[in-house]
Parts: structure tokens; sequence; C-alpha cells
């Protein structure tokens, strides 16, 4: 590439965000919830499970439950709503709590002057309630399950988000915790950060992978953006 094609070439536009396990540590709240439910229903529930639901829908997470279950004779909407006001519940009397790093992360990204937008496969009810908690005025854009078509993987939460910051996702960074989550963001063009949570991520799936957001800034997402886009060294899958 050309220095000219080097200066031409669009810097990072946005960030984007996903929310459970990524910025906000309510997997634990999450798992709290289901294990009340699975508790009502007769049935064991444990770490094995939850991280086969991480980033998944809310109709699939269901299902999955009502299987561990046995099947029992109760409609899967039930057990949706059941999830959505214990989740609901939860989150308006307990903190809700950052993740390690990301309410410095999001400052830093802010106070660079760049977009933010908070991307989650959580209905609104439940990013509401969480954002009543950490503040509305972090983000300029909110996705929540209830305002796509197609949820995570479908890259469409993330092409989405990037159309109302008025951006294009390919000069985005999307930090996200799982592999369903990731491989949304990189089907909609993002460069991706994998900051695995409860389950794992494929590092070959995504552009960098690291263990929690504590020391990543502004000046390294850009560096790996430029790195995805040919205009920079390659940066490593581990954060400076």
């Amino acid at each position: 590439m050309t220095e000219r094609d080097q200066q031409a070439a669009p810097a990072l536009a946005g960030v984007l965000f996903d929310m459970d396990g990524l910025l906000v540590s309510t997997e634990s709240t999450w798992f709290a919830v289901e294990c009340e439910i699975m508790a009502g229903l007769g049935a064991a529930w444990g770490p094995e499970h939850q991280a086969a639901l991480v980033g998944g829908q809310l109709r699939h997470s269901a299902q999955y439950m009502l299987r561990v279950a046995g099947d029992p004779d109760l409609p899967v909407e039930q057990l949706e709503q059941a999830l959505i006001e214990g989740m609901v519940s939860h989150l308006r009397r307990e903190p809700v709590g950052w993740m390690p790093g990301a309410a410095e992360l999001v400052a830093d990204v802010t106070g660079a002057g760049l977009p933010v937008a908070l991307v989650s496969s959580s209905l609104r009810v439940v990013v509401d309630a969480v954002l009543d908690s950490i503040g509305h005025e972090h983000f300029a854009v909110t996705i929540s399950a209830d305002d796509v078509v197609a949820t995570k993987p479908h890259p469409e939460p993330y092409l989405s988000a990037a159309r109302a910051l008025g951006v294009e996702a390919g000069d985005c960074v999307a930090l996200e915790d799982s592999a369903t989550g990731s491989a949304s963001a990189r089907a909609a063009g993002c460069v991706v950060v994998a900051v695995p949570s409860v389950g794992t991520v494929d590092p070959d799936e995504v552009d960098a992978v690291v263990g929690s957001l504590t020391g990543v800034d502004v000046g390294w997402l850009r560096a790996l953006l430029q790195a995805r886009q040919g205009r920079g060294p390659a940066v490593g899958l581990t954060r400076p």
C-alpha cells in the first residue's frame, strides 16, 4: 500500500461493545436466574450448561433448559418470561458491576471523541435495566434483541449499530466475550476483539484475544484496525 493509500484509508470510526459478560458482569446474574428456574423444575444446572448458552438467543436458551429438565409440560414462552422477569428483578435490586477495565475503556473511547454503541442479544427491558445502573449516557446507540429481526450470530445487530452511528462496520472495532457474538461482529465486517468470559473463542476466528479489558486503550484498538487494513504492523493476540 502506498503512502497516499495509507493516508486515504479510513481510521477507527467507532467502538461497539457487547453487554453481558463483556461490558458488565451479568453472566453470574443469568446463571443465578437459570439455577433458580431449573431448581423449580427439579433439574440440575451447572457451569457447563451456562457455557452452552453464552451469547445466544433467549428462545434457544429456553429450549435448551427445557431439554435439560427432561421436556416438562411447560410452554417455552413461559420459561422465556421467567428468565426475563428474573433478570430484571435481580438487576433492579442489585448494583450492576463493570467488567475489569470496561469502564476505563469506554471513558477512553468517548474521551477520544469516538462514538460508542452497545450491541446486545438481550431484550430491551434487560438492556435498559443494566443501563439504568451503569448510565445510558455512555452510548450513542444501543441495540437489543428487540431492535433487529435476526440476532447474533447473524451480522444484523452490528450492521444496525454501525448504520445508526453513521459509520461503516468495517471501520469499527467490536468487543465480544462469546463465539456467537464474535461470529456476528466478524460477519458484519468489524475488527473483532474477543475477551472470553464463560465460554471459549477460537483465536483464528477473531482479530485478537485478550484476557480482560484492563490495559486495552484507544491507541491499541486503532493499531489493531490499521493492521487489519494493512496500514500498520501486525498486532499480537495479547493486549499491550
